[in-house]
Protein backbone atom coordinates (compact mmCIF):
# COMPACT_ATOMS: atom_id res chain seq x y z
CA UNK A 1 0.00 0.00 0.00
CA UNK A 2 1.28 3.46 -0.91
CA UNK A 3 1.31 6.26 1.65
CA UNK A 4 2.89 9.51 0.52
CA UNK A 5 2.90 11.34 3.88
CA UNK A 6 2.47 10.76 7.60
CA UNK A 7 1.72 12.99 10.64
CA UNK A 8 5.01 13.57 12.44
CA UNK A 9 5.35 15.02 15.92
CA UNK A 10 9.14 15.21 15.77
CA UNK A 11 12.32 13.76 14.38
CA UNK A 12 15.64 13.74 16.20
CA UNK A 13 19.05 12.09 16.22
CA UNK A 14 20.15 10.60 19.51
CA UNK A 15 20.94 7.32 21.25
CA UNK A 16 18.44 4.54 21.81
CA UNK A 17 17.90 4.79 25.54
CA UNK A 18 15.99 1.59 26.25
CA UNK A 19 15.91 -2.13 25.73
CA UNK A 20 18.00 -4.44 23.63
CA UNK A 21 19.62 -1.76 21.46
CA UNK A 22 20.36 0.68 24.28
CA UNK A 23 23.28 2.99 23.58
CA UNK A 24 23.15 2.81 19.77
CA UNK A 25 22.99 5.99 17.70
CA UNK A 26 19.70 6.27 15.85
CA UNK A 27 17.49 8.62 13.86
CA UNK A 28 14.06 8.71 15.49
CA UNK A 29 10.79 9.37 13.68
CA UNK A 30 8.01 10.01 16.19
CA UNK A 31 4.67 9.67 14.44
CA UNK A 32 1.65 11.51 15.82
CA UNK A 33 -1.57 9.86 16.91
CA UNK A 34 -2.33 7.44 19.72
CA UNK A 35 -5.50 5.69 20.86
CA UNK A 36 -3.95 3.88 23.84
CA UNK A 37 -3.73 6.77 26.31
CA UNK A 38 -1.32 5.63 29.02
CA UNK A 39 -1.74 7.82 32.10
CA UNK A 40 2.04 7.96 32.58
CA UNK A 41 2.89 8.66 28.93
CA UNK A 42 5.76 11.16 28.61
CA UNK A 43 4.73 12.29 25.11
CA UNK A 44 1.03 13.01 25.55
CA UNK A 45 1.42 15.84 23.04
CA UNK A 46 1.77 13.13 20.39
CA UNK A 47 -1.73 11.76 20.92
CA UNK A 48 -3.71 14.10 18.67
CA UNK A 49 -2.45 13.61 15.12
CA UNK A 50 -4.40 16.63 13.88
CA UNK A 51 -2.08 18.93 15.85
CA UNK A 52 0.99 17.84 13.92
CA UNK A 53 1.99 18.42 10.29
CA UNK A 54 2.14 15.74 7.66
CA UNK A 55 5.55 15.11 6.18
CA UNK A 56 6.28 13.33 2.95
CA UNK A 57 8.00 9.97 2.99
CA UNK A 58 10.72 11.47 0.81
CA UNK A 59 11.44 14.28 3.28
CA UNK A 60 11.86 11.74 6.08
CA UNK A 61 14.17 9.63 3.94
CA UNK A 62 16.20 12.70 2.99
CA UNK A 63 16.59 13.61 6.67
CA UNK A 64 17.59 10.06 7.57
CA UNK A 65 20.36 10.31 4.98
CA UNK A 66 21.89 13.29 6.81
CA UNK A 67 22.78 11.06 9.79
CA UNK A 68 25.58 8.46 9.73
CA UNK A 69 23.91 5.83 11.92
CA UNK A 70 22.37 2.92 10.04
CA UNK A 71 19.51 2.68 12.55
CA UNK A 72 16.12 4.37 12.19
CA UNK A 73 13.54 3.94 14.97
CA UNK A 74 9.87 4.54 14.25
CA UNK A 75 7.99 5.37 17.43
CA UNK A 76 5.01 7.39 18.61
CA UNK A 77 2.34 7.92 19.72
CA UNK A 78 1.21 4.61 18.36
CA UNK A 79 2.91 4.24 14.97
CA UNK A 80 0.80 1.26 13.86
CA UNK A 81 -2.22 3.54 13.55
CA UNK A 82 -0.60 4.39 10.22
CA UNK A 83 0.18 2.31 7.15
CA UNK A 84 3.98 1.97 7.28
CA UNK A 85 4.79 -0.07 4.16
CA UNK A 86 5.93 2.92 2.10
CA UNK A 87 8.05 4.49 4.83
CA UNK A 88 9.87 1.30 5.78
CA UNK A 89 10.46 0.31 2.15
CA UNK A 90 11.93 3.71 1.38
CA UNK A 91 14.21 3.62 4.41
CA UNK A 92 15.42 0.12 3.58
CA UNK A 93 16.07 1.19 0.01
CA UNK A 94 18.74 3.61 1.32
CA UNK A 95 20.31 0.89 3.46
CA UNK A 96 18.84 1.72 6.84
CA UNK A 97 17.95 -0.77 9.56
CA UNK A 98 14.39 -0.03 10.63
CA UNK A 99 13.08 -0.68 14.15
CA UNK A 100 9.54 -0.27 15.49
CA UNK A 101 8.37 0.66 18.98
CA UNK A 102 4.70 -0.17 19.45
CA UNK A 103 2.05 -1.21 21.95
CA UNK A 104 0.97 -3.81 19.42
CA UNK A 105 -2.66 -2.72 19.67
CA UNK A 106 -3.14 -2.02 15.95
CA UNK A 107 -2.52 -4.23 12.90
CA UNK A 108 1.09 -4.59 11.82
CA UNK A 109 2.27 -2.94 8.61
CA UNK A 110 5.75 -2.21 7.32
CA UNK A 111 8.92 -4.27 6.95
CA UNK A 112 11.05 -4.11 10.09
CA UNK A 113 14.40 -5.49 11.20
CA UNK A 114 13.35 -5.33 14.86
CA UNK A 115 9.99 -5.00 16.58
CA UNK A 116 9.72 -3.96 20.22
CA UNK A 117 6.24 -4.56 21.63
CA UNK A 118 5.38 -2.83 24.89
CA UNK A 119 1.87 -3.99 25.90
CA UNK A 120 -0.43 -1.58 27.68
CA UNK A 121 -3.36 -2.32 29.99
CA UNK A 122 -5.40 0.42 28.35
CA UNK A 123 -5.61 -1.39 24.98
CA UNK A 124 -4.42 -4.95 24.62
CA UNK A 125 -1.85 -5.98 22.01
CA UNK A 126 -3.00 -8.07 19.08
CA UNK A 127 -1.84 -11.71 19.16
CA UNK A 128 -0.50 -11.48 15.61
CA UNK A 129 1.76 -8.55 16.57
CA UNK A 130 3.05 -10.34 19.66
CA UNK A 131 4.01 -13.26 17.41
CA UNK A 132 6.31 -10.92 15.45
CA UNK A 133 8.00 -9.39 18.51
CA UNK A 134 11.78 -9.47 18.75
CA UNK A 135 11.60 -7.67 22.09
CA UNK A 136 8.92 -7.58 24.78
CA UNK A 137 9.14 -4.56 27.08
CA UNK A 138 6.90 -4.34 30.13
CA UNK A 139 6.64 -0.95 31.83
CA UNK A 140 6.56 -1.46 35.60
CA UNK A 141 4.35 1.13 37.29
CA UNK A 142 3.48 -1.01 40.31
CA UNK A 143 4.07 -4.49 41.72
CA UNK A 144 1.11 -5.97 39.85
CA UNK A 145 2.74 -5.14 36.51
CA UNK A 146 5.38 -7.79 37.15
CA UNK A 147 2.86 -10.64 37.23
CA UNK A 148 0.76 -8.99 34.50
CA UNK A 149 3.81 -8.86 32.24
CA UNK A 150 4.37 -12.58 32.67
CA UNK A 151 1.09 -13.26 30.87
CA UNK A 152 2.61 -12.06 27.60
CA UNK A 153 5.74 -14.21 27.68
CA UNK A 154 3.95 -17.32 26.33
CA UNK A 155 2.52 -15.22 23.48
CA UNK A 156 5.84 -14.12 21.98
CA UNK A 157 8.44 -16.22 20.10
CA UNK A 158 10.92 -18.21 22.16
CA UNK A 159 13.70 -16.02 20.74
CA UNK A 160 12.06 -12.78 21.93
CA UNK A 161 14.13 -10.79 24.42
CA UNK A 162 12.26 -9.97 27.64
CA UNK A 163 12.65 -6.63 29.43
CA UNK A 164 11.16 -5.02 32.52
CA UNK A 165 11.43 -1.24 32.59
CA UNK A 166 10.66 0.83 35.71
CA UNK A 167 8.26 3.67 34.93
CA UNK A 168 10.27 6.88 35.20
CA UNK A 169 8.19 8.76 37.78
CA UNK A 170 7.91 5.65 39.97
CA UNK A 171 11.52 4.53 39.52
CA UNK A 172 12.59 5.02 43.14
CA UNK A 173 9.83 2.66 44.28
CA UNK A 174 9.64 0.10 41.50
CA UNK A 175 13.30 -0.26 40.47
CA UNK A 176 14.21 -2.27 43.61
CA UNK A 177 11.10 -4.44 43.09
CA UNK A 178 12.04 -4.99 39.46
CA UNK A 179 15.64 -5.91 40.27
CA UNK A 180 14.49 -8.41 42.89
CA UNK A 181 12.00 -9.93 40.46
CA UNK A 182 14.65 -10.37 37.76
CA UNK A 183 17.00 -12.00 40.25
CA UNK A 184 14.28 -14.60 40.88
CA UNK A 185 13.19 -14.77 37.22
CA UNK A 186 16.39 -14.39 35.17
CA UNK A 187 14.72 -14.85 31.80
CA UNK A 188 13.89 -11.13 32.18
CA UNK A 189 16.39 -8.27 31.77
CA UNK A 190 16.36 -4.76 33.20
CA UNK A 191 15.73 -1.84 30.85
CA UNK A 192 16.48 1.65 32.13
CA UNK A 193 15.70 4.88 30.32
CA UNK A 194 19.33 5.96 30.15
CA UNK A 195 18.51 8.90 27.88
CA UNK A 196 16.65 10.48 30.80
CA UNK A 197 19.55 9.88 33.19
CA UNK A 198 22.04 11.51 30.81
CA UNK A 199 19.64 14.23 29.64
CA UNK A 200 19.45 13.56 25.92
CA UNK A 201 16.33 13.25 23.73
Amino acid sequence: MTTDSLPVMETFYSLQGEGSHQGKAAFFIRLAGCDVGCVWCDVKESWDASKHPHRTIQSLVDEALTHPAPLVIITGGEPLLHQLDSLTSALKAIGKQVHLETSGSSPLSGNFDWICVSPKKFKAPLPEVLLKANELKIIVFNRHDLSWGESFQPQVPASCELFLQPEWDQRDTVTPLTISYIEQNPKWQLSLQIHKYIHIP
